[in-house]
């Protein structure tokens, strides 16, 4: 990265970033209150660095040893906020650095009465941020695929009702993007896009999201190291976005463990996250578990753990649900998990 003077001017950054691009790579320019740092994108061996630490206006350039310097604790301290945590902001609602942020709603948006009454209850529970899943991305091609599969009308007619609720409740919505297809669709009509476990891996779709210039949510794919989720959230970041929210919702388990959970929720994650990027992190304990009676007791050890939010799947009966009702809890049980997280978040950073 190359790290401007303080007194640096706006010629001397643009012919740095000039340089750059003369060279076949992009220029991310990030602007703080100290300094400017210049975060070279691409085939960096391109570069003469020596001569670029010659340029009127640059104080160094400095070598990052990680995939993901964009996303990095050190882009951060050369920008003059040490350890800082970035917040990523939806209106009112901050994520990161501050208190729990509750996601919550069905796993699948199966009519508008279901989603309406749904809302409306979680939000009285406390949640923050609707979400509603209009595409569902299934193992079995037999499954329920979500509304939005059928047709882009019936997607349309998804989106807009979880807009509406979400405006008549006063809250931003999230839902999980598909594929590329559907992304400027999707973005009319969300807050938050979210890219699910499976299509972690799918750097085309991660560029186009990225591109809608909104907030990013980026789940950890089931197989995946942190080191592979934070590299791939660097291609978020590379087109300029960095409002990402990455999300840990467990991995594989080994040997039989899958009979006792959906997964294995990794709660050390939250916090090594946090030690590599300033990036918010939350933690998904319904796909984690897949487990009813599991949401609350996790939930409270991922605040403990430091996760600056939690995704939960609600709904008023979760019998009635299409899509994993074993998972979700009632918003009655979501009302207590908030409340306890809550003091569980103050508790733990008094001391």
């Amino acid at each position: 990265m190359i790290i401007m003077k303080t007194d640096a001017t706006e010629e001397d950054i643009q012919r740095v970033v000039a340089e750059i691009e003369r060279n076949g790579l992009r220029a991310d320019v990030s602007r703080g209150d100290y300094m400017t740092v210049i975060g070279p994108v691409g085939d960096e061996r391109r570069l003469a660095f020596d001569r670029l630490a010659s340029f009127p206006g640059v104080r160094e350039a400095a070598m990052v040893e990680t995939p993901y310097k964009l996303i990095s604790k050190a882009y951060a301290r050369f920008l003059g906020e040490p350890g800082a945590h970035k917040r990523v902001s939806i209106g009112d609602i901050h994520i990161g650095n501050g208190e729990p942020v509750i996601i919550a709603g069905p796993c699948a948006v199966e009519s508008k009465p279901q989603l309406m009454r749904i809302a409306e209850e979680v939000k009285a529970a406390g949640a923050h941020i609707l979400r509603g899943g209009v595409f569902k991305p299934r193992s079995s091609v037999h499954s329920f695929q979500g509304l939005g599969a059928s047709s882009i009308e019936s997607a349309e007619e998804a989106l807009s009702w979880l807009r509406e609720a979400g405006d008549k409740f006063d809250m931003p919505v999230v839902t999980e993007v598909r594929g590329e297809s559907v992304v400027e669709l999707v973005a009319r009509y969300v807050d938050i896009m979210h890219i699910g476990a499976r299509n972690m891996y799918d750097q085309d779709l991660l560029v186009e999201v990225a591109r809608q210039h909104k907030p990013v949510l980026l789940k950890r794919h089931f197989g995946a190291s942190i080191e592979e989720l934070l590299s791939f959230s660097e291609y978020i970041a590379a087109e300029g976005n960095k409002d990402i929210i990455l999300c840990e919702r467990g991995i594989v388990p080994m040997g039989k463990g899958k009979s006792y959970t959906r997964y294995t929720l990794d709660i050390a994650a939250v916090p090594v996250i946090h030690n590599e990027t300033y990036l918010p992190v939350i933690v998904d304990p319904s796909h984690a578990t897949g487990r009813r009676d599991l949401i609350f007791d996790m939930s409270c050890a991922s605040i403990a753990a430091g996760a600056d939010g939690l995704m939960i799947e609600s709904h008023y009966d979760p019998s009635e649900a299409l899509v994993d009702g074993p998972q979700m809890v009632t918003p009655d049980e979501l009302k207590d998990i908030i409340e306890a997280c809550g003091k569980l978040y103050h508790l733990v950073r008094e001391h």
